[in-house]
């Protein structure tokens, strides 16, 4: 496991994986700390489409792109709804809904690129940002691994959809699954149970059960699908860090009970 949060300058904070290349990417999981936004997202909320005020929004969004070397009108940004559509971001698509949401890309949940200098970012609260390096071809991408999207193998379309637009070999991409829920906090009913058992049929263990309650292991069934697309296990690193167990740094919906901001995980190929 090799993430670590890092404190940068104006009370910001970068988690980060150390297995990503400095030279070829730059990359940060956002806090919830350092921001403008006021109770209940305070106070470091990157999203427009949660209720809170814009003008907060947008100056959380100029702060933290700021410290990773970026504007605010470099970010590129989709309307997430859960789904799998992974889209291949160009230079023409440089600032889509960066400033206003109804700009995002559409319904799209995971962003691929090999433009330099073009910032992914994807918004969280709970579910899974999951971060891919392509070190042979300068490429990068990002999904958004909710328990739908993570059921309908997101983060593998998202490897498969770098391969065909960029030539990634599963060798030469590295992983990183950030902070998100975990097992430990992921209790879920038996619809979900079932849709699991039906597109993990070997893999029980993704279910655990505790005190007559079941709990989905999200980071594992991330790291399965990516496994069986042929990504060594040993490239796949997993950050270990429960959003909702850990609510005081990172926004959690299930630790908020529905209304909170959210973090956002950024990633964009050095030029």
């Amino acid at each position: 496991m090799s993430y670590f949060i890092r404190r940068t300058e104006e009370n910001l904070w970068h988690g980060k994986f150390s297995t990503f290349p400095d030279d070829l990417v730059v990359h940060a999981i956002s806090t919830r700390i350092g921001g403008y936004s006021q109770k209940p997202f305070d106070s470091l909320n990157l999203a427009l489409h949660v209720g809170d005020n814009a003008k907060n929004v947008l100056a959380n969004r100029k702060k933290f792109i700021r410290s990773l070397g970026y504007s605010l009108d470099d970010i590129v940004t989709p309307n997430q709804i859960h789904g799998d559509k992974v889209f291949c971001v160009e230079e023409i698509h440089r600032g889509r809904g960066s400033q206003n949401y109804s700009d995002s890309i559409p319904e799209t949940d995971a962003l691929i690129t090999n433009v330099p200098n073009l910032p992914l970012m994807l918004c969280f609260a709970d579910c899974v940002p999951i971060m891919f390096v392509d070190m042979n071809n300068n490429a990068v991408g990002i999904a958004h691994g909710g328990w739908k999207g993570t059921m309908k193998k997101i983060a593998a379309k998202t490897f498969l959809a770098m391969q065909e637009n960029f030539g990634t070999k599963a060798k030469d991409c590295l992983i990183g699954i950030a902070p998100s829920i975990g097992a430990c906090c992921y209790k879920i009913g038996d619809e979900v149970k079932s849709v699991c058992s039906d597109v993990f049929p070997n893999n029980p263990e993704l279910i655990i059960e505790r005190n007559g309650k079941n709990y989905l292991d999200l980071w594992q069934a991330n790291k399965i699908q990516l496994m069986e697309v042929g990504i060594p296990e040993d490239n796949i690193d997993v950050a270990d860090e429960c959003t909702c167990c850990n609510s005081n740094w990172y926004f959690s919906y299930r630790a908020a009970h529905g209304e909170t901001g959210r973090i956002a995980a950024v990633i964009a190929v050095r030029g």
